[in-house]
Parts: structure tokens; sequence; C-alpha cells
């Protein structure tokens, strides 16, 4: 014999005789798996910061990483702030406050092969007749990540970007780039890029 509760009040009244089959499974489905989603959404451990969440895996890969391949992504907001800021600051010409976002000393591997490591007044000397050159930069970041090398304790921050120069010469370059950037004690001091021509 089928139980079929009936609720009855002044007001209203509902039985499961007036719902369509369809209904009543609706009905049940939401009653019974809804529990079950909320517990399956809780049941992982809490993530600490800094600490090593790569599984341990049984896959022998063909390289071993000279420099690291323990990553976590345990770099403040305020480094990422301090890089982006840096961008800013070449997109708007303004040179003074990208020094400020610089290390006393910098190492630099320009997209084009230059390289340099010295005091960050020499280098600013050197963008400072390159940014005077142009007319207007145009930068679209395009994703930054955050890593920090649970080896050594560095922090890198790594943005991929489109940048539109025009010249004053009235020449308009284009390209996608993808840059690293170490931030030591608040303050960038080594500086990777990696360039795509567009145009």
């Amino acid at each position: 014999m089928l139980f079929i509760p009936t609720f009855r009040s002044n007001r209203y009244f509902f039985t499961f005789k007036n719902l369509h089959m369809k209904q009543i499974r609706t009905l049940i489905f939401t009653v019974l798996i809804t529990p079950i989603a909320f517990v399956g959404c809780n049941t992982g451990a809490p993530k600490v910061a800094g600490t090593d969440t790569t599984a341990t895996s049984n896959v022998t890969l063909p390289y071993t990483a000279n420099y690291n391949s323990n990553w976590s992504y345990d770099v403040s907001d305020s480094d990422l702030l301090l890089v982006l800021n840096s961008y800013k600051y070449w997109e708007t010409g303004d040179l003074n406050s990208l020094r400020s976002t610089m290390g006393d000393s910098m190492n630099v591997n320009a997209s084009n092969g230059w390289k340099f490591s010295g005091l960050s007044d020499s280098l600013l000397t050197r963008w400072q007749t390159s940014r005077d050159s142009l007319s207007s930069v145009s930068i679209s970041m395009d994703a930054w990540e955050k890593n920090h090398s649970v080896k050594d304790g560095a922090n890198f921050i790594t943005v991929w970007y489109k940048e539109i120069d025009t010249y004053k010469t009235g020449k308009v370059d284009s390209a996608n780039y993808a840059d690293i950037n170490q931030v030591k004690d608040g303050k960038i001091t080594w500086f990777s890029q990696y360039k795509q021509a567009l145009k």
C-alpha cells in the first residue's frame, strides 16, 4: 500500500496526489542531493600559504629544471601593484616614478638581446632616451602571474601584454610581450623580456 502524505491547514492544502511524476522526481532529487552537494564542497583541507601543494607523481619527466621546479603563489599583492605600476609609468612617460619601482641596481635581459647589469640610474638614462623617441605608448595587460620560489624565497611576477609604440617619426610598432620581473624587498631588481612582433 502506498502512503501519500497530506498536509492541511486553514489556508493551504497540499498533497503529493496533486503533483505530476516529473515534479515528484525533482522534489526528491532536490531533497536528497542538495545536502550531499554542500558536504562535498567543504571536504577539502584548508590551504596554507607557502606550502607545496604539488601532488606526488609517478611520471618521469625528460628534463630537470636547472633553477627550480617548486613554486607557490605566495607573493604579496603589493609586489604585484609595484610591477604593474612600473608598466603604467612607462606608458605615461613618468620615468621618475618608474625609477621609484626599481632597486639601486638592476639586471636586464632585453628582447633584442641587449643585457644590462649595473646601477638603476644608468639604466634609466638609457630608457629615458628610448622613451623620448616615442610620442605615445599604449599597453593592454592580458594576464599576470605571481610565483614564489620555494627553493630560495625569490619572488617573480610574469606579465603578458600588448604594447603599441608610436614614434615621433610616425612609425608604429606593436608587439606581444612576456616579461619576468623579480622583486626583492619591495623593488624590481631583475627583468627579462620576450617579444613577438605584430607588425
